[in-house]
C-alpha cells in the first residue's frame, strides 16, 4: 500500500476473504454496542453536532446513534445493506457500496458538515483512500468521528486491525488521518470498558 509502505499488503488481510457482499446480504437489525456505549456515542454526538448540520453516516446501518433533540440538517447514509439502510429513520438518503472495491464517494466536494464512522473501520481494506474520500466531502474544519470498540466481525477485520489493542487502534486511525491530509487528531474514551463495552472516538479535522 503506497500511502503506509512500512505496513505490508498482509496487514489489510482478512481471515475471511469471501465476497464482502455475500458477508452483509443478510440484514442484521442489531446494535453493536452495548446500550451504555450508545449513550456515551449520542452525548459526544450531542456535544459536536450543530443545529442544522449537514452530516455522512458512513458504514451505517438501521440506527446512527444520532441525538434526538438536536434538529440536524440532511443525513446521507453509507452502507452495505439496503434494508438496513432503509430501516434508519434518521437518514434523509442512502447508498450502498463495497468501499473496499471502491473507496469513491458519489458526493460532491465539502457537502458535510460533520461524518461519522461507528464501529466500522476495522473492517477496511483501503482505509487512506476512503480517509481521503471522507476529507474531500466535508467542508473546512469540519470533524470526521472514527469510533470503535473492542466487538466487531472478527474475520472480516483486518490483520493489522485484530494484532493491535484498543491504544494501538486508535493511533492506527490516526496514521490512516494523516496519510490523507487531516491535520489534527483527538482521541476520548467515551466508555472505559468497567460496566460494559468500551468506546473510544477518534476526531479527525
Amino acid at each position: 500500500m503506497a500511502v503506509l509502505p512500512d505496513l505490508p499488503a498482509e496487514a489489510f488481510a482478512k481471515e475471511d476473504a469471501g465476497d464482502d457482499a455475500d458477508f452483509y446480504a443478510p440484514a442484521r437489525l442489531v446494535t453493536h454496542i452495548d446500550e451504555q456505549a450508545v449513550e456515551a456515542l449520542s452525548g459526544f454526538y450531542r456535544r459536536l453536532l450543530r443545529p442544522g448540520d449537514a452530516v455522512l453516516d458512513l458504514m451505517s446501518s438501521w440506527v446512527s446513534h444520532l441525538p434526538a433533540d438536536v434538529a440536524l440538517g440532511p443525513v446521507t447514509g453509507h452502507g452495505m445493506n439496503a434494508a438496513e439502510l432503509a430501516a434508519n429513520p434518521a437518514l434523509s438518503e442512502r447508498f450502498v457500496q463495497d468501499l473496499n472495491r471502491d473507496p469513491a464517494l458519489p458526493l460532491a466536494d465539502m457537502r458535510f458538515d460533520a461524518a461519522l464512522c461507528c464501529v466500522g473501520v476495522q473492517y477496511l481494506q483501503r482505509p487512506v483512500e476512503v480517509f481521503a474520500e471522507v476529507k474531500r466531502v466535508l467542508r473546512p474544519d469540519a470533524p470526521f468521528v472514527v469510533s470503535f470498540s473492542n466487538r466487531c466481525f472478527p474475520t472480516k477485520a483486518v490483520a493489522i486491525w485484530r494484532s493491535l489493542d484498543m491504544g494501538g487502534q486508535a493511533r492506527l486511525i490516526v496514521r490512516y488521518a494523516e496519510a490523507a491530509g487531516f491535520g489534527t487528531a483527538e482521541a476520548a474514551v467515551l466508555a472505559d470498558g468497567t460496566n460494559g463495552d468500551p468506546l473510544v472516538a477518534v476526531t479527525l479535522r
